[in-house]
């Protein structure tokens, strides 16, 4: 179903351009900034994720996105044997392709 979401968040992991789990998203939010262009929260990541990612992003600037990803299917896309609630894209051409491919996604699932 969303085959091509998680293609391209595996393309993003294997060029070296994504920062996986919600801490090391929102430690490379704070020490590297500008590096981190998109993060992207699994759709049933906890409320206390969610909320943390949505002010970090807010302050520094960054777009956030709610993917229609479980935790289990995107720590799937990651490569990851176990459940990841976050993802941070560092790469702006990359970023774009991730919302376009969640854009796209979520409207073919309404």
């Amino acid at each position: 179903m969303n085959n091509a979401l998680a293609s391209m968040l595996g393309i993003c992991k294997k060029a070296g351009h994504a920062v996986i789990g919600t801490e090391q998203v929102c430690d490379a939010i704070r020490k590297n900034q500008g590096r981190v262009k998109l993060a992207a929260v699994a759709c049933d990541a906890s409320e206390n994720t969610k909320k943390k990612l949505s002010d970090k992003c807010a302050y520094y600037g960054i777009k956030l996105i709610f993917l229609p990803l479980t935790t289990a299917e995107l720590g799937a896309a990651m490569g990851k044997s176990s459940a990841s609630a976050a993802v941070g894209i560092t790469d702006v051409g990359l970023a774009e392709a991730v919302m376009k491919k969640a854009t796209n996604t979520s409207e073919e699932g309404e």
